[in-house]
């Protein structure tokens, strides 16, 4: 018997298994459930972007991705272990030499995967919200030097994504075709060599990190009320030496491959909201091509893999074929636009704009959580007085706009959520929008005092700061839409439901 087919027997373990064993098969692992302990084996395989073809190598691997995802999965990864050889006999952490080593984990159910529980319903949109938080922590965290912050270069972000097109161009005909080869090729050859400044600024800011490199949903699971990030890429240091927003992308592209663009915006905009990267949204259509793209290039290499069932074949083959789709959709034009949100404290403003950045796939940007990273002060801390002085408003709405036009100038819908109370404030957006050909909406949200007043004694974890005894001044220094601004105006009672009011935005 051969090594996986002895590992599929009980007595291979040192402990208690729940029978069948089940095995899980990728294109570079062999990985085994037992019960209370999963095991992964790498494939002795060689794809340029990753050998694992020698016992030393995979070795070596298998110590790193043991190091490397206790950043995300501590209670997961536990040890490294030999297997030797007696005979025709395998085992674990015999006195023999090695003829393998496999990293043993710890097992959770497969329900606690992103993934499952996206194909069981039981995902939500609050889900994705707590992920941001947890990949922007795991960011803030990651590690980052002169010398990983060489690889947000052009020439070694280009070389990458280059190689997958050139490991790509035998599956032209099928499952990819000429046209969407040449064409997403085309896009990212342009991208480079005309927008270099954006990735000098990139590493400027401290955006190159030790990443996770590979966070779709199957690598990320719930599991005793944590959710854990595992798997990472330990093997190709370009992959995993990236743009933070290279994570962030992969993740967005999963959930749009799963027709779920809605559960990828509450993702993104709640990381963006955390770390206040709104700028690197910039790089995202590039990283989110990229991310397709590269789904579709290992599914591919299954069709070449003599282990694989022909009817596995047929599906893989039907599954690359959406990726490499996906990975051109992301490079067409799209046309920017400007919504500003308006009312008062409690309006419902956030709300709405929330659920309008879900169902638009726009990004949200809250004056809240702009003028406290214009603060420097922790989104969850209560700003002090000078947080609200005349300066520091104008300051926080002269940076939504610039964010948004910057946003909406790349092809982005972009919610600017801020009172938007003083005609002064509007009339600049306009007429910034106007001049930038930027279509231009306005949601005023409203509702009776005696509401307005209930929600604000009412909230709570929320980052913005208003509180009820604020109303009375502004309803005071409130001013009226001007007949020009009547144009772009769309009023909503939130008393009321909001989707139905929302129309045909």
């Amino acid at each position: 018997m051969t090594l996986i087919e002895q590992m599929l027997e009980p007595g291979f373990y040192p402990h208690e298994v729940i029978e069948p064993i089940t095995l899980i098969q990728t294109h570079v692992s062999y990985v085994f459930l037992t019960g209370d302990y999963a095991y992964k084996v790498k494939k002795s395989v060689n794809f340029g972007f990753l050998d694992y073809s020698t016992l030393e190598k995979r070795s070596h691997f298998c110590l790193q991705e043991l190091e490397m995802n206790k950043r995300g999965a501590p209670e997961l990864y536990l040890e490294v272990l030999p297997i030797t050889q007696t005979g025709d006999k395998f085992g674990l952490s015999g006195t023999g030499e090695a003829v393998e080593y496999v990293l043993k984990m710890r097992q959770f159910p497969q329900g606690a995967l992103l993934s499952e529980m996206f194909e069981n319903g039981t995902l939500t949109q609050s889900h994705m919200e707590d992920l941001g938080r947890v990949v922007a922590k795991y960011h803030e965290q990651s590690q980052s030097s002169d010398r990983i912050r060489t690889f947000g270069e052009v020439a070694q972000v280009r070389q990458a994504i280059d190689e997958n097109y050139e490991q790509t161009k035998n599956y032209i005909g099928n499952p990819q075709t000429e046209a969407q080869y040449a064409q997403t090729k085309e896009y990212t050859d342009n991208f480079f060599v005309g927008r270099s400044e954006l990735f000098s600024s990139r590493i400027e800011n401290n955006k190159i990190r030790e990443c996770h490199g590979d966070l779709h949903l199957r690598n990320i699971c719930l599991w005793n009320d944590k959710i854990l990030l595992f798997d990472c890429i330990e093997f190709n240091e370009p992959f995993r030496f990236v743009d933070v927003m290279y994570d962030v992308a992969f993740t967005v592209m999963d959930l749009q491959a799963r027709q779920r663009p809605d559960f990828g915006n509450a993702f993104l905009n709640t990381y963006a909201e955390q770390t206040g990267d709104w700028e690197g949204l910039q790089v995202l259509p590039l990283y989110l091509s990229r991310q397709a793209y590269v789904r579709a290039k290992v599914t591919s290499f299954l069709l070449d893999d003599p282990g694989i069932p022909e009817a596995a074949k047929v599906e893989a083959a039907a599954t690359a074929s959406g990726y490499y789709k996906l990975a051109w959709e992301y490079t067409k034009p799209r046309q920017g636009k400007l919504i500003l949100m308006s009312g008062l404290s409690g309006a419902g403003k956030s709300t709405t704009a929330k659920l309008l950045a879900r169902k638009l796939d726009a990004i949200h940007l809250r004056s809240d959580a702009v003028r406290k990273h214009l603060g420097n002060i922790p989104l969850s801390e209560r700003g002090k007085e000078e947080l609200y002085s005349p300066e520091m408003t104008q300051k926080t709405y002269d940076r939504l706009l610039e964010l948004g036009v910057m946003l909406a100038n790349q092809g982005f819908t972009v919610i600017l959520d801020a009172k938007y109370d003083r005609a002064a404030l509007r009339t600049n957006a306009v007429e910034t929008a106007t001049a930038q050909q930027l279509p231009l909406q306005i949601i005023h949200c409203t509702a009776p005092v005696e509401v307005l007043r209930d929600r604000l004694a009412a909230r709570q974890g929320d980052i913005a700061d208003a509180t009820a005894d604020l109303l009375e001044s502004q309803i005071a220094l409130a001013e009226a839409f001007t007949p020009q601004e009547q144009a772009y105006v769309q009023t909503l009672d939130t008393t009321k439901p909001i989707e139905p009011q929302l129309g045909k935005l």
